[in-house]
Order: C-alpha cells, then structure tokens, then sequence
C-alpha cells in the first residue's frame, strides 16, 4: 500500500471575528478535504501534549513517531541538515533569521520583510573570521538561514538572540549553567560531579563568547552590503541583522525504516522539515518552485511526491505557507492556501491507497504565534472505520471516531493500515 501524509503546517486557527467567528479552514472552499473527512475518521491532535505549543521541530518528530522529550536536542541541527550541511559529533547548529535592526538596535523586523534571495548575504558573512572557531553559515529558505559552529570544547547549553519580539534589542548569548559557587542545592549530580559541570559550564562559557562575536561581526558586514543598502533606497527593510536560536547537537533519531518497515520519503521546502526527515533516515528531494511561502509551486510538489511513492511507501508532503499567514495575521491568505491545497489534494485521491491530512500546530491569525490548541485530522483509505463527519474543521472533527489523540500516535496508527505494524504480545 503507498501512503500519503499531507501536513500542512500551521494551518488550524481559532474562530476569527471577521470570519464571523469560523476559522478561516472552516470557511475556506475545500471539496477534497471534505469528501475525505466524510470517507475517512478524523479526530483532533495534542502534537505534544495538552495545552503546549509545538514547535515545527518537536511537532515534525512526533508526527513521525519519535518522542520529543526522548530525542529532542535543539532546532538547530535540523535547519543545518535540511540545509545539506554535514554535521560532526561536536558540532552545534543553530536557526538563523535575517531580521532588521535600527540604529539604536532594536528590532524593528524579525523576518526582515520576509525578504528573499539572501545568498550574497550569505557569502559575505561566510568570509568573517571568528577568533575561536570555524563556522559554516547557509541561506535556506527567504528570511531563514542556519549557523554551525565547528570546533574544540563547543556547547549546545547557551541562551539565544532572538527575543521572538519586535521592540526589544537582540540578547547577548548566556551560558545556561548556572556558576558552580550559586548552584546550591539544585547542583547536578552526575558521572564525574563538579569537574564534568564545571568543564560543561566552560565550554558553553566559551561558545557564547563566540557566538557575540559572531554577531557584531556579522552585523557590520551587513549594514553597509549593497543589497541592504539598495532595499533602504527601495523603502525595504534591510536584513541587517542575525538573529540566532534553537542551539543544538546532532540527535540519535532510530531510523525511520528500521523502526516501522516501511521506506519514508519527504517533499518539503522548509529546511526544518527536511532536515528532520533526513536524519531520520527517508528520502528527502529539493522541488523547483517550491519556497516555503504562500505562493509555493504546489503542482511541482504534488508530482515530485507522486514520482516518490513510486519506490516509496509513504512520503510526507509539507505545506509551510499556512504558517506564515497565521505569524503575519492574514486569514484570507490562510484561506487562499488552503484552497489551493486542496485543489492538490485531489491529485492523490485516486492515485494513493492511504491519505492522511494532518496538522503540526495552531498558528491563529489573532495570536501571530503558536498556540497549544488540538489540530484537526483525518485518515481515508481501505479498512478505515468511517465515522459522522461531514467536513474538515477544527471543530467538526472534535466529534470523529479517531478521538484525541497525541502526535506520536500518529505514524503507528497509519503503519497498521498500510499492514506493517507488529502484534504487541504472544
């Protein structure tokens, strides 16, 4: 049987006033997603848990059947993989956005007005000389970039600059270990006691020094580049700044074949979302056209997952621009995607045994953020024990046969009705 698992990221929302209080996916025009609701089960999904807010980073890994608290160890390392940069034990990657300061350095953009074509920034910064430590630095997708640091006694345990706010200046970078005299009572017990934390406690005492670095230096090399000081003449923001989080080592991720006996295959522009299913394991393809954004090449995506499941047996399809209208407060370019997801979607129906269109976490337009809310899901395919509803909703399929489940219930759920799942007892 071949699979498809649709994922369209950040799409759920919460009732919006102006949509006479109906989210913008209830609202949308959606005649595939509803004939699959009405032909499948659906239910509603805690990516994580109750109330938490997903990253995409945790919320992808439980999609796909990893624990978050067992294997996460920081964003980072799945920017840089998506990326295609190859990381070594000790190396530590990190989430870069270009974002825009004023003179006064305080951030005025974070995502320096979603501005594309970054790859001479990129260059420019790839020539700074840091005093303790190699890096590699790579443009992704629009305003998102990764960092990885590369050297002796690195550390993953810092804060980062990104104060995921506007109006505020970036953050110095902090050890997160407490000095070892004001540790008091919480100290760490562990293999080795106070040397062990004490070297931890240096080593992320040094990679903050250089990430400050990094960052001034990064900083002059980019207000005065010539594409920022053209977007200035244009009354574009310029990305004059780097704004660095999710530190993070290279997690130890069961292979995703290995783990369910099927082969996995991704289609996705975000790097995130690639770099989690690359070091899964699955197949990861770069798609022409595709961006990340709201006006992504969705046919080209739709056809590249096509060609993959012919030697795949399932392949996650990723749909990011849902995402970027919820953080920007635009409901009618949520709806717009959607119905352009779902004209897609219709290229599947008849093409593939098993569909699933799922959620990764509620990015409503009124919060311009993550939300802890459940996400819709449904599941069509042969075997699949229908339920009563009739259409694809937030709260419509709070009333499906498949319930309230939780992220990483997801993928077993999926592997038994493709028939690969394995009997729990004697």
């Amino acid at each position: 049987m071949k699979a498809l698992l649709l994922i369209c990221d950040g799409m759920a929302d919460r009732p919006v006033h102006e949509l006479a209080n109906k989210t913008p996916l209830e609202i949308a025009n959606k005649p595939n997603m509803d004939w699959l609701a009405k032909h499948g089960i659906c239910g509603i999904m805690d990516t994580i848990a109750p109330g938490v807010p997903p990253g995409s980073d945790t919320a992808h890994l439980a999609i796909l059947g990893y624990d978050p608290y067992e294997v996460y160890t920081g964003r980072g390392p799945f920017e840089a993989a998506g990326a295609g940069i190859d990381l070594k034990p000790g190396d530590v990657a990190f989430r870069a956005n270009y974002a825009t300061v004023d003179r006064n350095m305080v951030i005025t953009d974070r995502r320096a007005g979603r501005i594309q074509g970054t790859e001479p920034l990129a260059d420019a910064i790839s020539r700074i000389k840091l005093s303790d430590a190699k890096f590699v630095f790579k443009s992704t997708v629009g305003h998102r970039a990764t960092l990885v640091l590369k050297g002796e006694g690195l550390s993953h345990e810092v804060s980062d600059t990104d104060p995921h706010d506007v109006g505020k200046k970036p953050l110095p970078v902090r050890p997160l270990l407490k000095e070892e005299e004001s540790a008091g009572p919480s100290y760490p017990i562990i293999a080795g006691g106070m040397r062990k934390y004490v070297i931890r406690r240096n080593r992320a005492m040094k990679t903050a020094k250089i990430l400050n670095e990094f960052s001034k230096k990064a900083h002059e090399v980019l207000k005065t580049h010539p594409l920022n000081l053209e977007r200035e003449k244009q009354g574009l923001p310029p990305a004059n700044y780097v704004l660095l989080r999710g530190g993070g080592i290279v997690p130890k991720l069961k292979p995703f074949q290995e783990k369910f006996s099927i082969k996995g295959g991704c289609v996705a522009a975000a790097a995130l979302v690639k770099g989690v299913c690359r070091l899964a394991g699955m197949t990861v393809v770069d798609v022409p056209g595709a961006d990340g954004s709201v006006r992504t090449d969705l046919d080209a995506k739709a056809g590249a997952a096509l060609k993959l499941l012919e030697d795949h047996d399932l392949v996650l399809l990723h749909v990011k621009g849902f995402d970027e209208a919820g953080h920007d407060g635009n409901a009618r370019a949520k709806i717009e995607l959607i119905e352009r997801t779902d004209s897609m979607l219709g290229k599947f129906i008849d093409a593939v045994d098993i569909i699933t269109v799922a959620v990764d976490h509620t990015t409503p337009v009124s919060l311009k953020n993550h939300s802890g809310d459940p996400v819709p899901v449904l599941i069509y395919g042969p075997g699949v024990r229908t339920d009563d509803v009739q259409t694809f909703g937030e709260r419509a399929v709070a009333r499906g046969g498949l319930g309230r489940i939780r992220g990483k219930d997801l993928m077993p759920i999926i592997i038994d009705l493709i028939g690969k799942s394995e009997k729990f007892g004697a």
